[in-house]
């Protein structure tokens, strides 16, 4: 048996068939890890019992415990294996509050499964890159068929069952270039909540080939991106149409996650994505086998924290050199960050896109910084209006019914 050793609150993401998936998506990052589990299973029954117990006895009891279920494609373990996660979940929750969340390509659902979401109040992440020209363009099956139709019957049974959702739209080079189509097709799909992914990798080195990649591990400076990865600033202008679309006409009733995070930095509040916080390191990935690594970009053998059939979940996060991980993501900022005035909505970004070097010549600047430049210098006059509304007693979504003096005024009186 394991010790029981708590720790402050952290975040589990399973992998439990590995990278395994069932389409080829050009851009998927997570693909190649099968270069590291040459015989992918599924996830064993006493892994994942182990697993399931470790986290929720390694979590406050005050602490919500939120199990997230991806991939790869998660659903390949199938239906029968979240049925026995939730079973466990009971067995050891205690009157807990667990919550479950699950990212898929939408390829395998069916009633079956959409009814066993809507029973157990799962949250589900569906990747959906907008319509069908632009979605079908990289997210394709193994043999090369297109997946659009498909997805878009999973979002049907996913509204038929009244199943929690949200679409995962990630913004590669080529759907740049059409922000709006992507927002007006996914607001009139029935889409409520949505969240944009910058695609953003780089071609291995010959350290990165030797191992069997094709992409470049996180860590060093410069290298080529991919033909796919979106360039900083399509990225910054993509998220800023996005955003002035949404403040004319949908304030309250679409909730796009950027701008829900950014709003949370604004007033610096709980609530912003990880990789707009000034450290990391608290979320954590458990493999199929029971490995953890440090985070879900950073799958790598050096930065493996162990199995969680040897130790327990909080040993391994606040390990010395997981702390490390964690604490140097703002340590590593060079010069040009820390003076930025978008620092508190950026704070770097992500780790893993932080591999150009800034106008000192420091390592550590964000690929994106272009973009993130672009979107976060746009929004504060939006975000204090919407911010003085509320403080007024007003609803923030009342920004698309006045101008922005007559609201700024208001507000003041």
């Amino acid at each position: 048996m394991l010790k029981n050793t708590q720790t402050r609150a952290f975040h589990v993401m399973a992998k439990p068939s590995g990278s395994v998936c069932n389409l080829n998506c050009s851009y998927c990052f997570y693909l190649e890890k099968e270069v590291y589990y040459q015989q992918h299973n599924i996830m064993s029954d006493n892994v994942l019992e182990t697993y399931v117990r470790s986290y929720i006895e390694s979590t406050y009891p005050e602490d919500e415990v939120a199990f997230t279920w991806q991939g790869g494609e998660p659903a390949l373990a199938g239906l029968a294996f979240y049925k026995k996660a939730v079973s466990l979940q009971q067995k050891y929750g205690a009157g807990r509050k667990i919550s479950n969340s699950f990212q898929t390509n939408g390829i395998l659902l069916n009633d079956a499964w959409c009814q066993f979401f809507s029973d157990n109040d799962f949250l589900i992440g569906l990747s959906l890159e907008g319509p069908a020209a632009i979605h079908d363009k990289y997210r394709l099956t193994k043999s090369g068929k297109p997946t659009h139709h498909r997805v878009m019957r999973a979002l049907a049974l996913l509204q038929k069952y009244k199943v929690k959702y949200n679409v995962l739209t990630c913004v590669n080079r080529h759907s740049a270039q059409y922000p709006l189509e992507i927002y007006h097709f996914l607001r009139d799909a029935g889409v409520e909540f949505i969240q944009f992914i910058p695609v953003v990798e780089r071609l291995a080195d010959d350290d990165a080939l030797q191992a069997g990649l094709k992409l470049h591990a996180p860590g060093g400076d410069g290298s080529r991106v991919t033909p796919w990865t979106v360039l900083p600033a399509d990225y910054g202008h993509f998220l800023i149409s996005v955003f002035e679309e949404w403040r004319k006409r949908d304030v309250g009733s679409i909730f796009v996650m950027n701008i829900e995070w950014a709003f949370a930095r604004f007033i610096n509040a709980p609530g912003a994505v990880c990789h707009h916080q000034p450290t990391c390191g608290r979320s954590v990935i458990v493999e199929h086998n029971g490995d953890i690594y440090a985070c879900d970009h950073y799958v790598y053998p050096q930065h493996r924290l162990g199995n969680i059939m040897g130790a327990t979940l909080a040993e391994m996060i606040d390990s010395a050199g997981q702390v490390k991980f964690g604490t140097d993501k703002y340590n590593s900022l060079p010069r040009q960050c820390r003076q930025c005035r978008v620092l508190q909505a950026c704070q770097g970004g992500c780790p893993k896109h932080r591999f150009m070097r800034s106008k000192e010549g420091e390592p550590g600047l964000n690929y994106l910084c272009e973009g993130f430049q672009l979107y976060f210098n746009h929004l504060p006059r939006w975000l204090k209006a919407m911010t003085d509304l509320i403080a007024s007693g007003r609803p923030a979504s009342d920004i698309m019914h006045a101008d922005l003096i007559h609201i700024n005024s208001a507000s003041k009186k």
